[in-house]
């Protein structure tokens, strides 16, 4: 068998572990679905209102700011699922199992991969219910059904690149606890881009902070094709921060993974 081939069946079995993992401990994907889903409810219902009468364009009101707000509640929800490899991989580091799988002959980078892998799976499914959730509140994309494929696959490019990043940083993080801590700025981006607000209602450094971090080209790129309206740059912009994101991760990912457990 060859290497490229000995790869993908080794990758496909640490992917089928990860999903039995997932199938195993629904609890994770439940609180995983748990803060987007609150937060889309509580950002439509209780801020909706006022939010919404403040949109430009004159789209206001609760219906106006569900379609403006599910966008950066899907990258949220995204993103919040990467958080959960990050905590998948920290787990396989601190209970034992990785040193077992370095004595076995099998692919070094199907571990990784097998996580990665199921994370994203993990994401499309989060995604998927998340935006049940908003066409119960009303969300109405108005793209056709080329908008909604370039949307599934820039979620899942956004997914990937979120993914390699947190696999790193469990990898990097001495424990589960740690692992859980560090990609919450993750969680807090969406929050300093164009997800909730417009940038133009933000003071001017936060504003540029804002303009030029990754979630917002995202952000605009994803609401754009929902809408059906012109995207611009945005879909390139964010292409380009989700290969950076996806490809230092990955080496840094690497890195981590093969270095000596005795060092």
């Amino acid at each position: 068998m060859s290497t490229v081939a000995l790869t993908l069946t080794d990758s496909t079995t640490m992917l089928r572990r990860n999903l039995r993992r997932m199938v195993r401990y629904p609890a994770m994907t439940v609180m995983l679905l748990g803060l987007p889903v609150v937060l889309l409810l509580l950002f439509v219902y209780v801020f909706g209102g006022t939010l919404g009468a403040g949109l430009p364009g004159g789209s206001g009101g609760r219906v106006g700011y569900v379609n403006y707000l599910t966008p950066g509640i899907l990258l949220l929800t995204v993103a919040t699922a990467a958080q959960g490899s990050a905590i998948t991989v920290a787990m396989d580091m601190t209970e034992g199992i990785i040193g077992r799988f370095r004595t076995m002959s099998i692919a070094r980078s199907s571990v990784l991969t097998g996580h990665v892998l199921g994370s994203v799976i993990q994401s499309v499914i989060a995604v998927a219910a998340v935006t049940g959730v908003a066409l119960l509140l009303g969300f109405r994309p108005s793209t056709g059904p080329l908008g909604a494929l370039a949307a599934a696959g820039l979620l899942v490019l956004v997914a990937f690149a979120l993914t390699w990043l947190c696999v790193a940083l469990g990898l990097a993080s001495g424990s589960v606890e740690t692992a859980s801590n560090l990609p919450m700025f993750l969680m807090l981006l969406p929050f300093l881009g164009s997800g909730f607000v417009p940038t133009g209602s933000m003071p001017t450094a936060l504003r540029v902070f804002a303009q030029y971090q990754p979630f917002t080209p995202a952000t605009e790129a994803l609401r754009r094709l929902l809408t059906g309206t012109p995207t611009g740059s945005t879909v390139v912009v964010s292409a380009v921060w989700c290969a950076g994101l996806a490809l230092a991760g990955y080496l840094w990912a690497r890195r981590l993974y093969n270095r000596d457990p005795a060092a």
